[in-house]
C-alpha cells in the first residue's frame, strides 16, 4: 500500500481513500510558495514519494530540445512546442493515460517555475479535469504572461493527480521561446 507522509516522513492518517494532510503543513506550504520560494516545492516533493521518470523524444528538435516528455504510472505529459501569443507564452502540451485507471488533475494547483526557482502563474485551456483508462491523448495549452518570465531561459513544470498523488509528472528544461 501506498502511504502519504508529512514533511517529516510520518505516515498520515487514511480513512478510505483520503489521506488528511495537518492543517500547519498546507499553510506552511502556500506561504512558501506564495514567497516565490524553492522550499515548497521541496516540501511537496517530501510528502508523495513516486516514480517518476523524464525523458526526451528520441528525435528531438535539436534548436528547442522539444518535445520533451514526463510519464508517471503510466500517464504521460508532452510539451510539444513552444510560443509566443500576444502577451503570454503557450506551450502547447498533450496529455495521455495508459493505465488501466481514470486519473483526475486539478489543473490550479500545477507548478511551473523559472530558472531561477521562482514560482509562476499561468492557466491552462483544452485539459480534461479527467483523463480516461487507456485513453486517446488529449491536447490543450498552458499560458504564462510573459510579463512575469523576468529574463527566464527555461521553465519546469509539476502536475500531481488530485486527490492519490500517485501520479507525478515533471519535466524542466522547457526552453522559453523569444
Amino acid at each position: 500500500m501506498n502511504n502519504i507522509t508529512d514533511s517529516q516522513g510520518k505516515v498520515l492518517r487514511r480513512e478510505g481513500n483520503l489521506a488528511f494532510l495537518k492543517e500547519s503543513d498546507i499553510l506552511a506550504n502556500v506561504k512558501a510558495r506564495m514567497g516565490g520560494t524553492a522550499d515548497a516545492i521541496a516540501s511537496s516533493d517530501k510528502a508523495v514519494k513516486t516514480e517518476t521518470s523524464a525523458q526526451a523524444n528520441p528525435k528531438p528538435d535539436a534548436a528547442s530540445g522539444l518535445p520533451l516528455f514526463a510519464e508517471s504510472r503510466a500517464v504521460t505529459l508532452g510539451v510539444q512546442a513552444v510560443r509566443t501569443q500576444g502577451t503570454a507564452l503557450v506551450l502547447d502540451v498533450s496529455m495521455q493515460n495508459n493505465s488501466a485507471k481514470a486519473v483526475q488533475f486539478l489543473y490550479s494547483s500545477m507548478e511551473i517555475t523559472n530558472d531561477q526557482g521562482r514560482l509562476l502563474s499561468a492557466s491552462t485551456q483544452g485539459l480534461p479535469e479527467e483523463l480516461a483508462a487507456n485513453g486517446k491523448p488529449d491536447q490543450g495549452t498552458i499560458t504564462v504572461p510573459l510579463n512575469l518570465l523576468d529574463g527566464a531561459k527555461s521553465l519546469s513544470l509539476s502536475l500531481t493527480d488530485y486527490p492519490e498523488q500517485q501520479v507525478q509528472l515533471r519535466l524542466s528544461g522547457i526552453p522559453v521561446e523569444k
